[in-house]
């Protein structure tokens, strides 16, 4: 049984990392090639398969985390990141750092990944933890909450819209009714998980080679005007990107440039290009100098970049594996609300594949044909779906693993934290739809 396969091989894997003290990427591949053996994936077949789920992984995530972290760095070590900090603290007072957090989360995560804008903001966050002396989860936890409930309910991130384009619903009404969910209930838990017992108990460090150790002057660090241009560049260019391909659906050049510039990859290049130059040569720091806050950053992002690589392998073992398929076949035919049962397949693939966007796009599959006779909106489907995908974030999810090592924490802990947000998150994400869905029918929309 699939299921089983997919429960036992995250037991063995928190056995292994948590017991036996496996280093995590050795002990998710050797994970990743028990499951294929048990799940009946030709032994030749099998190095192929990892090395699919690994090149698709980081061919995903190397270009934005590498380019974010020595953006982030070279912020950083400028003193841009701490003037930005300090604007915070000055606007939002000590008592109000996580509302900061959740408010910067929420604005550039509203149209970028989950990891780019994580990769942005967190030096901000990890500046803020030194000047204040707060915990690292009192401070980063809220905009890790913040980013994955943008990332995982709304368009024009990548799962709400394929979903939407399945169920022929309007991306402008998807993301209007999303808001009105993911807002509240994003707020509510970021405000809420870092006040709770088992995480005020965690006090991790902040992780070496990320972000830099020394104080900055007034007179040391840049203006705010350049240190916010830097910080907001990959946002503008992102962000236009896709409201651009929302409002014009021709296919004329300027649109493909458009998109090229606003591509996570380029608008991070262009952003790396714009930081050398403004917190370089043009405040008489040395491109020498510059170079090695790159390379620091660069070493710092290299364990990080393995273990993302092999949680990857892990789920491509898995959907290779035909859990997908075991799971789809499953639930065809419940008689259960059409919403409830977007959410559940939703949630049930994530818990086995650990990719949202595997999830949304299996989910959306299967209930489609309910779509027609249910009476369901369409949007509020794609809603269903979307924060199902959010659910049980766990060992084969590679976003765990970039929140377990930038955070510090071993994977228990990660687990207890991430896994448990994620699912309150989608709990409460399905809540707000069934509500939104009512109200419309009451209104007669």
């Amino acid at each position: 049984m699939p299921l089983l396969v997919v429960g036992i091989s995250v037991l063995v894997l928190l056995l292994l990392m948590t017991r036996l003290k496996v280093n995590g990427f050795a002990a998710l591949l050797l994970v990743a090639v028990g499951v294929g053996v048990v799940q009946g994936i030709p032994l030749e077949r099998i190095p192929d398969v990892l090395a699919d789920g690994i090149g698709g992984q980081v061919g995903d995530t190397m270009l934005t985390i590498g380019l974010g972290a020595m953006v982030g760095r070279v912020m950083g070590d400028s003193g841009a990141a701490q003037r930005i900090a300090g604007s915070l603290l000055a606007a939002f007072g000590p008592r109000g750092v996580q509302a900061a957090m959740v408010v910067t989360s929420m604005l550039i995560g509203v149209t970028m990944f989950y990891e780019v804008a994580f990769i942005i903001i967190v030096p901000i966050a990890f500046t803020l933890v030194r000047v204040t002396g707060s915990k690292l989860l009192w401070v980063g936890l809220p905009m890790s909450v913040a980013l994955s409930t943008m990332h995982s309910f709304l368009p024009p991130h990548p799962g709400p819209t394929s979903v939407a384009a399945t169920f022929h619903a309007s991306i402008g009404l998807t993301l209007l009714y999303g808001l009105f969910i993911a807002v509240p209930v994003g707020a509510l838990v970021a405000l809420t998980w870092p006040r709770l017992p088992f995480v005020r108990r965690l006090d991790p460090a902040i992780p070496q080679g990320l972000v830099t150790e020394r104080e900055f002057t007034d007179e040391e660090m840049p203006g705010l005007g350049w240190s916010l241009l830097v910080a907001l560049f990959p946002v503008v260019l992102i962000a236009g990107a896709a409201v651009t391909e929302m409002a014009d659906s021709d296919d004329t050049p300027l649109l493909h440039l458009v998109a090229f510039v606003g591509s996570a990859p380029i608008a991070l290049l262009l952003t790396l290009a714009l930081a050398v130059w403004a917190f370089g040569p043009r405040t008489g720091r040395s491109l020498d100098d510059v170079a090695a806050s790159c390379a620091s950053a660069a070493r710092a992002m290299a364990m990080i970049l393995l273990v993302i690589g092999a949680g990857g392998a892990f789920k491509n073992v898995l959907v290779e594996g035909g859990t997908s398929d075991y799971i789809k076949d499953l639930t065809t035919g419940w008689a259960v609300s059409p919403l409830l049962l977007a959410w559940l397949v939703a949630a049930v693939l994530r818990v086995a594949l650990g990719s949202a966007t595997v999830a949304v796009v299996t989910a959306s599959g299967v209930v489609l044909p309910l779509l027609a006779g249910s009476g369901a909106h369409a949007e509020m489907m794609v809603l269903a779906v979307s924060c199902g995908s959010i659910a049980f974030s766990h060992v084969n999810d590679p976003g765990f693993w970039l929140f377990k090592e930038y955070f510090n924490l071993s994977v228990t802990d990660a687990i207890k934290v991430r896994t448990s947000y994620t699912t309150v998150v989608a709990v409460l994400g399905l809540g707000g739809v069934l509500a939104v869905e009512q109200a419309l029918d009451v209104l007669g929309l």
